[in-house]
């Protein structure tokens, strides 16, 4: 509430501007404070001029969010150095950094040699202590007062990890960047967007901190909903099915949303592909059930959670044109090719995170989509951002992302080739110095090394990626796998990237029988002796023996890695298993995830599942139909 005249424009330790309206303002509630007290500031000559100047900032201009960005760019070390001693300075009282010696010094040379590099499982028992209630300054100089959780599909299990006010600015300011670029190239009006977005339940830890999914933890803040509004970028849903209490729902809801609105929908996107794709195979399984909603205005019974049955009651009337139109372009389409542009005439694009273990669903988001461009989202983590997708115009697959030099100071450990065997020397070789953000070299690959304002220090992501250029002086980075994925029971050296190539290779196998691979992932078993490869496939529908033995075949030839295939041919690793899962078992794992507190637009499909992984594995070693060995090599 506006409790007197005096006003004050500051800006904050980021330089984000602020107004102070008797002594207390939240830019958060900035738009409705607009609204509910207008003729309060109008009154206030004063007021009415920071008002009308807020108001002005609160227009989204393309051109001059580009120029900021080039700015920043043009001179990214500079910038970097300033970051670094910005984090440095507001977290000097870290009991983290004093213990380590720093003393406050603030420059690259004495944070390296004081600060080491380090994993989550270094930093495990500070952040514990900070999600168990010490309100003391551990990582951060200001208390943490909520913890994001990782997806958890790496090591069977969420990881907790910072969160603070810092993080949502830069999201916003991520967002804003890859918006700016992207729009320029293909615009949109002031429509809205099928945003298939999930909200998990958020959780108290022993300390009394709000815990939840990094997605949640951004959904949930008001500046999510008014940079959406900024970047025109709005969902079609209601609040109510983004943080509704059941996925399925959700899923279903979000649906009928985008179908009510489908004139008004510029584009599609979740955070992952894997949930458009997973959205859509979904509509095909229920969109008569759509058509009755909407021909009827009455809201399916499967939809029982009391919240979003009042908030589609408000949207659901009853509308036979529209339902018939639907019913006409569904039953239309070959194989649901092109079904999105289908349904939503005016959309320009399908967006969402589309790199790395994502690769493999593009084929079928491809299906969908028609002729739809693709475009990839921005690279980050649960851990913060790091850069945005300025060339929206290239595919997924040759995606590139520019790291922004003021949301983060990082570090990167050049990957050195010291042989003949790319894979092998990519992984073997001993590890070089990091090297700074504008020290990097073109066409080099890299492990990134991430320091935020979130208490974050020298924080090893596990993240391998390529230099492919520059924007200005800031390096464009290609996502080229997960470092620690990998499937190996000797000097073999196969990545998720490896894998992904294998499976699609022996997927070609399956299209005469017009099948597909709906997911897949891998194990490796070393319970007998050589130990082997087995990779789970959960197929569309049933092949035939010949074409599944082939498969399998095929995929053991597929992994090039010169240390399997020498491994293979002298057996001291045993044949190649491919074991098909039944129907609905990737949907099981889906649900073991969301069962831990996870959200569906967080989650990764599991591509190498190890003993910290057991549950995965159960569930997937009992949804087993049938299982074949590979002969490939005698």
């Amino acid at each position: 509430m506006v409790t007197g005249h005096t006003t004050e424009y500051l800006g904050n330790s980021r330089g984000t501007p602020r107004l102070v309206v008797g002594g207390a303002f939240d830019s958060g509630i900035f738009s409705v404070l607009v609204e509910e007290h207008r003729y309060f500031f109008s009154n206030c000559c004063k007021c009415w001029k920071y008002l009308s100047m807020l108001e002005k900032m609160e227009e989204f201009n393309v051109e001059k969010v580009i120029e900021e960005f080039d700015s920043l760019t043009k001179d990214a070390g500079r910038v970097q150095k300033e970051t670094l001693q910005k984090i440095l300075e507001e977290n000097a009282g870290a009991e983290y950094l004093q213990k380590l010696g720093l003393n406050g010094r603030t420059d690259p040379e004495s944070f390296k040699a004081c600060v080491p590099l380090v994993t989550h499982q270094d930093l495990e028992p500070y952040i514990q202590r900070i999600a168990d209630g010490d309100a003391s300054p551990i990582l951060t100089g200001k208390p943490i007062a909520t913890i994001s959780l990782s997806s958890g599909t790496t090591q069977g299990k969420p990881k907790f990890v910072p969160f603070n006010d810092e993080l949502v600015e830069s999201t916003m300011q991520i967002y804003r960047t890859s918006f700016a670029f992207r729009n320029r190239e293909f615009p949109i009006g002031n429509g809205k967007a099928l945003q298939f977005i999930y909200s998990s339940k958020q959780f108290k830890t022993k300390g009394g901190l709000t815990a939840g999914t990094a997605t949640t933890n951004i959904y949930r803040t008001s500046q999510f909903k008014n940079t959406m509004k900024a970047i025109q970028s709005q969902c079609c849903s209601p609040d109510e099915i983004i943080f509704g209490p059941d996925f399925h729902q959700s899923l279903y809801c979000h649906l009928l949303c985008g179908l009510i609105y489908r004139d008004e929908v510029e584009f599609v996107c979740s955070t992952f592909a894997h949930s458009i794709v997973h959205a859509f195979r979904t509509f095909e399984q229920v969109w008569e059930e759509l058509c009755t909603d909407i021909r009827d205005g009455v809201l399916t019974s499967r939809v029982t959670a009391p919240s979003i049955q009042t908030a589609m009651s408000k949207l659901l009337k009853p509308n036979p044109t529209l339902a018939d139109l639907i019913y006409k372009k569904c039953s239309g389409l070959s194989n649901w090719y092109g079904l999105i542009p289908e349904l939503f005439p005016h959309a320009k694009y399908v967006y969402g995170i589309m790199t790395g273990s994502m690769e493999p669903y593009l084929k079928k988001l491809r299906h969908y989509a028609g002729e739809l461009p693709l475009l990839s989202a921005d690279y980050g983590s649960s851990e913060g951002w790091i850069g945005a997708n300025v060339n929206p115009r290239l595919p997924p697959e040759s995606v590139t992302y520019a790291v922004l030099p003021d949301i983060g100071y990082f570090e990167f450990i050049p990957i050195r080739e010291n042989s003949e065997d790319r894979t092998e020397a990519t992984f073997l070789c001993a590890e070089s110095e990091p090297v700074g953000l504008t020290e990097v070299k073109d066409g080099d690959e890299y492990e990134i090394i991430v320091t935020n304002f979130a208490g974050l220090y020298r924080y090893r992501l596990g993240d391998v990626l390529k230099v492919v250029g520059f924007h200005n002086s800031t390096p464009k980075l290609q996502f080229v796998c997960r470092r620690n994925l990998l499937l190996t029971i000797n000097i073999d050296k196969n990545t998720e990237r490896d894998l992904q190539l294998a499976v699609e290779e022996a997927g070609k196998l399956l299209l005469g029988e017009k099948l597909e691979v709906v997911d897949f992932t891998s194990h490796v078993d070393i319970t007998a002796d050589p130990g082997h490869y087995v990779i789970f496939w959960e197929l569309s529908s049933e092949a035939s023996e010949e074409i599944l033995s082939d498969c399998c075949n095929c995929l053991d030839r597929s992994f090039v890695d010169a240390g399997y295939l020498s491994s293979r041919k002298v057996k001291t690793i045993g044949a190649l298993e491919l074991r098909i899962v039944r129907r609905g078992t990737f949907q099981k794992i889906l649900d073991h995830y969301l069962g831990l507190g996870g959200a569906v637009s967080q989650f990764k499909t599991p591509r190498c599942v190890g003993p910290s992984n057991n549950t995965v594995l159960q569930i997937l070693c009992g949804n087993v139909v049938k299982s074949y060995f590979s002969t490939a090599f005698g």
